[in-house]
């Protein structure tokens, strides 16, 4: 049976977007705040999985819902279970957006919104495929199960939750990437680096804060002053703004002086394609007289943290020649004075190193600042599926049949579902070439790109389970 599958999710167009707007506009930010045991990630996280097993359900799909924790959509018969790993929750918004990125709308043929890309877009493209499949009555042999998520931005705590219930596929793949292919993730792994809050100098610092999550490079960051003469460091402060790639603002309140730096998110694999906010404000707060463990705080995110995203400053610069560099993103700073504060440093490291070495580098340099490292996430090792496995060779072919681009395995920094099964690589949804938005504000995915990746899914996954 000769099948269009471009022509196929085309006809289906209307219906995926106005599915997937629906979902976009569901604000699924993890939120430890308001979780309750009917939500243990708060109630959007919890209303995004329910909103898409509701559409398996109209759909004449199996569904199941695991706590309001994940959940799945089940199609086909047999023994063996290919398995399609995506994700509800979404990062935190952030300033800076040019629209509401919780009202999705589409402009010069871009779906905005927080998820278009990473990974309610995605995940809707990859339920189409399936949707497809099943409307065309396709036969198949083997058995598909869709899991969804609802903790991947933070703490993979809903695949745990899932996995202690339900068997992990024989092999899959997660649609929470890039074309062509995955088959390599760094290990992952994260620490903080933790402050007494003394301040012992002419200047006070109040407090000091930057970044939402480990996983991102932090946008904006601000600090409080107290005891510093505020004509004097507004000019410093106003020409350290102009020397550097950042914007900035500045205040005075009764006595307290607040200043805010504002930089480039990014997503934590790559630190470079970001401009910290956090480790540039630190750099200017480093030349005042700040004493105490203030001083040891600000001096490290300065000397230490400060555009060295791969470790040379601490003397573990290390480099695998298949899965590339071990990379170091500070993702959240927060000092306040007299309790002290902390900065949450992710890393990201290839095959030949282990997180134990980066550890006592970290004991090491430290030591003089008086600081303690802690684990404070979870561990990963590096995961590589070669590719010559049967699974990487079908994806790949499908990709170059539809794209007629050739199609490759890459390594990267960032950890998809994918590595959760042996045979577990990432695949798609973001063509070469486009921008990177993940993560990031105006966060978009070409409306093309997604019916093109809807049917690159859909031939994929009939080609795994005929």
């Amino acid at each position: 049976m000769q099948i269009d599958w471009i022509d196929e999710i085309d006809k289906r167009k209307n219906e995926l977007l106005l599915d997937l707007q629906e979902l976009l506009k569901i604000k699924s930010v993890c939120d430890e705040e308001h979780a309750s045991k009917e939500a243990p990630f708060g109630p959007g996280p919890k209303k995004a999985l329910e909103k898409f097993l509701q559409i398996g359900d109209r759909d004449g799909f199996k569904t199941l819902n695991l706590d309001g924790i994940a959940g799945h959509i089940e199609y086909g018969t047999g023994n063996e279970v290919i398995g399609i790993l995506a994700h509800v929750d979404v990062m935190p918004a952030g300033e800076g957006w040019d629209t509401d990125p919780f009202i999705p709308v589409v402009k010069d043929g871009r779906l905005y919104g927080r998820g278009a890309s990473d990974d309610k877009g995605p995940a809707m493209a990859t339920y189409y495929a399936l949707k497809l499949i099943k409307e065309l009555n396709l036969p198949v042999s083997k058995k598909v199960r869709f899991i969804l998520g609802t903790d991947e931005e933070s703490g993979w705590r809903c695949v745990k939750h899932y996995f202690e219930r339900m068997p992990l596929p024989d092999y899959g793949f997660s649609p929470d990437a890039f074309f062509p292919l995955i088959n390599g993730e760094k290990g992952n792994v994260t620490y903080s680096v933790n402050f007494l809050g003394s301040n012992e100098g002419e200047v006070t610092l109040v407090d000091f804060k930057a970044g939402m999550r480990e996983n991102m490079v932090p946008r904006e960051a601000i600090a409080h002053l107290s005891g510093i003469n505020s004509d004097s460091i507004e000019e410093k402060f106003n020409a350290f703004i102009s020397q550097n790639p950042i914007q900035g603002k500045f205040e005075k309140s009764n006595g307290i002086i607040e200043l805010e730096v504002i930089g480039k998110a990014a997503h934590a694999q790559e630190p470079r394609n970001g401009i910290n906010a956090g480790t540039y404000l630190a750099l200017f707060l480093n030349e005042l007289k700040l004493g105490g463990e203030a001083k040891n705080y600000i001096e490290f995110a300065a000397k230490w943290l400060h555009e060295d995203s791969r470790m040379n400053n601490f003397g573990i610069h290390f480099t695998d020649n298949v899965m590339g560099d071990l990379t170091m993103n500070a993702g959240i700073f927060n000092f306040k004075n007299s309790s002290g504060g902390s900065v949450i440093l992710n890393f990201r490291f290839p095959r030949g190193i282990k997180a134990l070495k980066i550890k006592k580098a970290l004991e090491k340099e430290t030591a003089p600042l008086k600081a303690a490292i802690k684990l404070a996430g979870k561990l990963q090792e590096p995961h590589y599926v070669p590719l010559d496995d049967p699974m990487v060779k079908t994806l790949l072919g499908v990709y170059e049949r539809q794209t007629g681009n050739k199609g490759y395995g890459v390594v990267v920094g960032g950890g998809t579902y994918g590595r959760l099964m042996e045979r577990g690589v990432a695949f798609g949804a973001m063509f070469p070439n486009v921008p990177d938005t993940m993560h990031q504000v105006n966060e978009f995915i070409p409306v093309e790109d997604l019916l093109k990746a809807a049917a690159i899914y859909a031939e994929s996954i009939y080609e795994l389970i005929k």
